[in-house]
């Protein structure tokens, strides 16, 4: 199967294109231009690179969240838009669950710990464990505070594997409590489109229609208008 897998929900953005779980190439972008100027350039450069047709890939697979708003709604937008015009069916996965693809190296048996940096002590967070060379879910995404994670893992007596973004912010808070851990290498810390693809393998094909982001928590601009509502309720 020819998989052509986005990432966008955070500051990089990146296309990869696989076949059969082989990596046949991926563009990767970390300039801080808007994910609506690389994303779709990328994705045409790579398949132009490799010679092969967009009407040959028989999935299109994206990060679906969680993220950034901006990010996932770009990445999840472009892949409706392809599925819509050829007529191909896509698969949205866990921007987390493709974060814990990129750690199988780290071995049989290892406890990964799936961090991006949600702002305000907090982190999109999942747990996995690698088994049978594939990561096994051990928690649902979920918004968490550094605390709570911190407490979380130390009562598992095991040493995490951190990836992410939020990998960096997770060692040092631990390190504060005496936790420890291992931070993965930079080339395998941060989420990117083969590991989208490496998790749409073992994913669900659906139509492009029936794809929706996840968010996990509400935009700061829905926090802030929420807030106005309950001060406006309190003075009436």
């Amino acid at each position: 199967m020819l998989i052509l897998a986005f990432e966008s929900s955070a500051r990089s953005a990146s296309a990869a294109l696989t076949k059969d779980g082989v990596l046949l190439g991926m563009s990767y972008q970390n300039s801080g231009l808007t994910h609506s100027r690389t994303l779709l350039p990328m994705a045409e450069d790579l398949l132009k690179n490799l010679e092969i047709a967009l009407s040959d890939v028989d999935l299109f697979a994206v990060s679906r969240g969680p993220g950034s708003f901006t990010g996932v709604r770009i990445g999840v937008a472009t892949v409706k838009g392809l599925a819509w015009a050829l007529d191909k069916p896509v698969c949205g996965v866990s921007t987390l669950e493709a974060m814990a693809c990129l750690a199988l190296p780290a071995g049989e048996g290892t406890l990964v710990c799936c961090a991006m940096d949600a702002r305000r002590s907090q982190v999109y967070n999942a747990l996995f464990e690698i088994r049978g060379g594939i990561p096994v879910r051990l928690t649902p995404d979920r918004p968490i505070a550094l605390a709570e994670l911190a407490a979380e893992l130390a009562d598992t007596n095991r040493v995490p594997y951190l990836v992410g973004d939020g990998a960096a912010l997770c060692k040092t808070y631990f390190e504060e409590k005496s936790i420890k851990s291992t931070l993965a290498p930079e080339p395998v810390r941060y989420q990117n489109a083969y590991g989208v693809a490496a998790a749409a393998a073992r994913g669900e094909a659906i139509s492009g229609a029936d794809l929706v982001p996840v968010y996990l928590r509400l935009s700061q601009a829905e926090r802030e208008r929420n807030a106005r509502l309950q001060a406006e309720q309190k003075i009436n």
